[in-house]
């Protein structure tokens, strides 16, 4: 079985170190790991320590480093921009794109997204419950880079990034399987509300690059429908070859 994954950032350049803090005791009470147990420690952005327990302390656990190992970024980078769901379904789906291999999530105010996160207090919470649904969901997967989750985006904010990107969208002619990729730089899929997106915000995806496709006849729920297509576009791009 693969080792458990924690983060910490920044990752101690030494031969062995302290885990303490809430991953430290999440560790050692939690999951109860004991001397001579194997676990993974990431910076979340491509460095894994492969560590061994050398004494539990407490809330937290005194580790051997046996290896560092580097893995580069994805490329290209998947981006999904995300119309703001239903209730709790946003968070289950950053947590299916974060294990699927999502790079970066854009939560987005669509037009007719039915949620809306508003400029205080509660977008803050929202935005930081799903920061905190990625980074759970990359520790689970053991992922070395845990996705980044921008802060909310308007349709006109998104316009500038489009150039390339995929919709999705139920009427569309062109079909996911068989649009061409990029091989490098970044790729971004526009996953729309419950509605749907509207007429007008295809039409400024469209006039700034973007392509509607489609996933196929089912219409899919938005927490589905991003990790579904991306599902999708890991086969087509080799990342799980």
């Amino acid at each position: 079985m693969t080792p458990p994954l924690f983060l910490l950032d920044p990752l101690p350049d030494a031969a062995s170190f302290v885990l303490d803090g809430d991953e430290g005791r999440h560790a050692a009470r939690v999951k109860r790991l004991g001397v001579g147990e194997a676990l993974l420690v990431s910076d979340g952005r491509g460095t894994v320590l492969s560590c061994v327990v050398a004494a539990v302390q407490g809330d937290g656990l005194r580790l051997s480093v046996g290896s560092r190992t580097v893995e580069p970024a994805p490329d290209p980078r998947l981006v999904v921009v995300q119309a703001l769901p239903k209730g709790d379904r946003g968070e289950l789906a950053v947590e299916m794109m974060t294990e699927l291999g999502v790079d970066e999530i854009v939560p987005w105010a669509a037009a007719r997204s039915i949620t809306q996160w508003d400029n205080g207090a509660r977008g803050t919470k929202a935005l930081a419950r799903w920061q905190r649904t990625a980074q759970e969901a990359a520790k689970q997967s053991r992922r070395a880079w845990v996705p980044q989750v921008a802060a909310l985006a308007s349709t006109a904010s998104l316009l500038g990034r489009l150039d390339g990107a995929l919709v999705l969208h139920e009427a569309a002619d062109v079909p996911l399987a068989s649009v061409d990729l990029p091989a490098s730089g970044e790729l971004a899929l526009v996953v729309g509300p419950e509605g749907g997106v509207s007429d007008d915000e295809l039409a400024r995806f469209t006039a700034a690059g973007a392509t509607a496709v489609r996933l196929g006849a089912p219409v899919l729920r938005t927490s589905t429908a991003g990790p579904a297509a991306l599902a999708a576009l890991a086969v087509r791009l080799g990342r799980w070859a």
